[in-house]
């Protein structure tokens, strides 16, 4: 077994990392940026919605606890995968639901879950969720880094981040830490 990384974007990265945080098995998540054109983006270029990229998690995990397969499903919990371009109150393309798969593999097995998703009519609307290889990941400023974790209190972590947690810890639970 070892160690498997998955790149994962639904929204706010805050609220994606706080979510993968909660699982046993998960050994990091990075929040950056991914899928667009830009070299090396700041936050703010990224929130402009003219690099391209959107807001993305890098999730390290022991394959010997968790699946890829373990990580999808949590991904597509705890966000909604039919809103093209918006999660929650976060709008544009930075915010798109998109997996960017490392391999051929994960390439795989990304659009063999979601083909089952959609075929077990899963969610209300058709899946918008993108995949597409990914090319450079670029970590986001230290500030954005386990966001949740430093700023529980703060309006947007307790109206927005905060249920996705509680979510992942009920849903979860014989998964979480």
């Amino acid at each position: 077994m070892g160690t498997e990384t998955a790149t994962l974007g639904g929204g706010c990265f805050w609220c994606t990392e706080a979510a993968m945080e909660e699982l046993a098995g998960v050994t990091d998540v990075t929040s950056g940026y991914a899928g667009g054109d830009t070299a090396d983006p700041s936050y703010r270029d990224v929130c402009s919605g003219t690099t391209g990229h959107a807001e993305v998690v890098q999730v390290e995990y022991d394959t010997a606890e968790l699946a890829y397969e373990d990580v999808l499903e949590v991904f597509f919990t705890v966000h909604d995968p039919t809103t093209v371009d918006r999660e929650g109150p976060d709008v544009g393309s930075q915010y798109r639901s998109i997996v960017l798969p490392h391999d051929d593999q994960q390439h795989e097995r990304a659009t063999a879950f979601v083909d089952e998703l959609a075929a077990a009519d899963a969610f209300d609307g058709s899946i918008v969720t993108e995949i597409e290889p990914l090319e450079t990941f670029y970590p986001a400023a230290e500030k954005h880094q386990n966001y949740f974790e430093k700023n529980p209190d703060a309006a947007y972590c307790t109206v927005n981040v905060a249920p996705k947690v509680s979510k992942v810890r009920e849903q979860f639970s014989a998964r979480t830490e």
